[in-house]
């Protein structure tokens, strides 16, 4: 039996699930603090920040489970580098399309990464394509479409926003190579690894920006980049997490909850009234997360069928 053998823990999709919802509530609050202070301090500055911060819970998570400095040891360095550059190249591309597009846009855009994560783990680490599955993503990607398309009518398509679209396509593709390495990565590293590497290299390529010109951040706009990170680094263990105890494309229809908490976002923080897209939208993009959930529990009750069958022909 091979080292990746031994080490690979079952899958547990229930706490998977749970643990990627908890991760995209998090990151929505990651999201408002790096929206709300996006128009004060440059894109690297906001990077550099969000990482730096992250560093806390992430060193907090390691310490609890006696994991530092002996649980950051690795067996695939050339694994994490690949993956903590998917990250870090995503993190840039998702805050500068949310800095050039409206939320609803760069959410649209920027949630092409569950169906290329489906894809992505059927062939590169030969997951299952279930029904359940490609029904959840594309029950899901039907959901974000009638919450924004009322929202992306107007406005002419300037040079601006065709960046930002082409960050945001950008942004899909290298995230779901990241979610794809957390994956394989979890097999035989310890979750806080793989937190802890990515919140580096991003910390470092926020900082080679430090040229282009940062500014003294003070008062609020100081506390929202600290609170980007301590939300950030919370969001990424939980995350983590999840890809150890779930496959990707049993995930991939949950990313798109994490819409939800944004749009509440929008109405709790802003006062932005709920539209009627978005009560459309909630049963279809909730249907498509159920999904995942009820492949469960179709697989235990053919399970049980069998048992069933089974114990009647003796």
């Amino acid at each position: 039996m091979s080292r990746v053998a031994e080490r690979r823990a079952p899958d547990k999709p229930a706490l998977g699930i749970g643990l990627r919802l908890l991760a995209g509530l998090l990151s929505a609050g990651m999201f408002v603090c790096v929206k709300a202070s996006s128009g004060a301090v440059p894109l690297g500055e906001i990077v550099f920040f969000r990482s730096f911060f992250a560093l806390i819970p992430l060193v907090i998570f390691l310490l609890v489970r006696r994991e530092f400095p002996d649980g950051l040891k690795t067996r695939r360095p050339m694994g994490h580098l690949l993956r903590s550059s998917f990250g870090a190249i995503a993190m840039f591309l998702s805050f500068a399309s949310v800095a050039r597009l409206s939320v609803a846009e760069a959410s649209l855009v920027g949630y092409l990464y569950p169906p290329l994560t489906v894809l992505a783990a059927s062939v590169f680490l030969s997951e299952r394509m279930t029904a359940w599955r490609v029904g959840g993503v594309l029950l899901g990607l039907v959901g974000v479409f009638v919450l924004v398309l009322p929202e992306l009518g107007g406005g002419q398509a300037n040079a601006q926003r065709i960046a930002g679209y082409s960050y945001g396509i950008l942004m899909a593709v290298f995230t779901a190579g990241a979610l794809i390495m957390v994956r394989s990565l979890n097999h035989t590293e310890s979750p806080g690894a793989i937190a802890f590497y990515f919140v580096v290299a991003s910390m470092i390529g926020g900082l080679l920006t430090l040229p282009a010109g940062w500014v003294l951040p003070e008062g609020r706009t100081l506390a929202l980049l600290v609170m980007s990170g301590l939300f950030g680094g919370a969001a990424h263990i939980a995350m983590t997490l999840a890809f150890r105890n779930a496959e990707a494309s049993r995930l991939a229809p949950i990313e798109y909850v994490g819409l939800i908490w944004l749009v509440l976002a929008d109405f709790l923080l802003f006062k932005l009234p709920i539209s009627v897209s978005f009560v459309f939208a909630l049963p279809l993009v909730l249907g498509g997360a159920a999904f995942s959930v009820m492949e469960r529990r179709s697989i235990r009750g053919m399970q049980d069928d069998r048992r069933q069958v089974r114990s009647q022909g003796r």
